[in-house]
């Protein structure tokens, strides 16, 4: 996230903090009189200097505030901006990309689509998503200040480990969310936690960030645990971090490409929205496979027609009834369908 903030300081947040907290006498003096003004602040938290920057030398205004870029207060408030706005952006962006050109909207007409729920989707998202920064914003921090295992040389290990670590990231976080996502079924968490996510038993892409916050955070944890673990390039983290925002809007389009034994795609993240209880994996079925939880998708899910027959929802639907009665005892849902049967009357 450091080539991240050094960005934003750069473009956005160094004439921000100068005109927020500046610098005393500093439109009195320029060029090397407020470097060595703002050097004389504070700036021995680390190493490395925070003014020696990777892409963008350092504005003017990056010495003319009291607040400096080395500042953790400044660092977090600026990261929690940063990881916000850019969650805000990527979850619209993605969404609606795929709503528009993947989702099929006769998914509307689903027994159990509920009444208003892409505007519930929506809703729920924009009120975890901030909350989410902020539980995220302190990983960040210490990845800025140098605690991860985050490197830029590419000469620091292998090129082998430059591409293995991509698959290594997957295999390795696709374990972890697993026991997670799986332990939040727990009784013990399910309703106060997971559940909100389970509203959505046919999901539009806009459900991809529709959780309870801490739902949301918890299973993000393994994605900040791999970098302070294992060494892991800086361009490949950015990488896979946009990946993992995509994938989690690709599983919840209801586009079943293909019925693959090993991928985790739409189809069986479908199943886990209708049935709950199976397929608990983030990219592929091994650890549902290995934990008895795998479930495989109805033949009909892959034919576009069968998948939009009504005696195929039907039958979904009655599965569907009769596992929610076990998990969560009650349903209060109100289904589209339902209310399209009382206006009707």
């Amino acid at each position: 996230m450091d080539l991240v903030l050094e960005t934003c300081d750069a473009f956005l947040f160094d004439p921000i903090y100068a005109k927020l907290f500046p610098l005393p006498g500093a439109g009195a003096v320029i060029g090397t009189e407020v470097t060595s003004i703002a050097k004389n602040i504070s700036m021995t938290f680390t190493p490395e200097n925070p003014y020696e920057y990777t892409f963008f030398p350092a504005p003017t205004t990056a010495y003319l505030t009291t607040i400096t870029r080395d500042n953790i207060f400044r660092q977090f408030v600026s990261l929690f901006l940063v990881t916000y706005i850019f969650g805000v952006m990527l979850y619209f962006l993605f969404a609606s990309l795929s709503y528009v050109f993947v989702f099929d909207k006769r998914t509307f007409d689903h027994p159990r689509y509920l009444k208003n729920q892409m505007r519930l989707e929506i809703s729920m998202a924009m009120y975890a998503l901030p909350w989410m920064a902020l539980f995220t914003t302190p990983w960040f921090v210490f990845e800025v200040r140098g605690y991860s295992k985050l490197y830029w040389d590419t000469q620091d290990y292998s090129k082998f480990y430059l591409i293995a670590q991509i698959p290594f990231f997957i295999a390795f976080t696709d374990a972890l969310i697993y026991y997670i996502h799986r332990y939040l079924h727990h009784p013990r968490f399910y309703k106060s936690l997971h559940k909100p996510h389970h509203k959505w038993i046919m999901p539009t892409p806009f459900a991809s960030h529709a959780f309870h916050p801490f739902d949301g955070y918890l299973q993000s944890l393994p994605y900040h645990f791999f970098p302070f673990l294992f060494p892991l390039h800086k361009f490949n983290y950015l990488l896979l971090f946009t990946f993992v925002n995509i994938w989690t809007v690709m599983i919840h389009d209801g586009e079943y490409l293909a019925n693959d034994p090993v991928i985790n795609g739409s189809a069986c993240h479908s199943i886990h929205h209708l049935y709950f209880n199976y397929n608990y994996g983030q990219f592929t079925t091994l650890w549902d496979r290995v934990g008895g939880s795998y479930r495989q998708p109805e033949e009909e899910f892959f034919d576009k027609n069968l998948k939009m027959d009504k005696n195929t929802w039907k039958k979904t639907a009655e599965k569907s009834d009769m596992i929610m009665k076990e998990v969560e005892h009650d349903d209060d849902r109100v289904y589209s369908s339902d209310a399209q049967e009382k206006k009707s009357k």
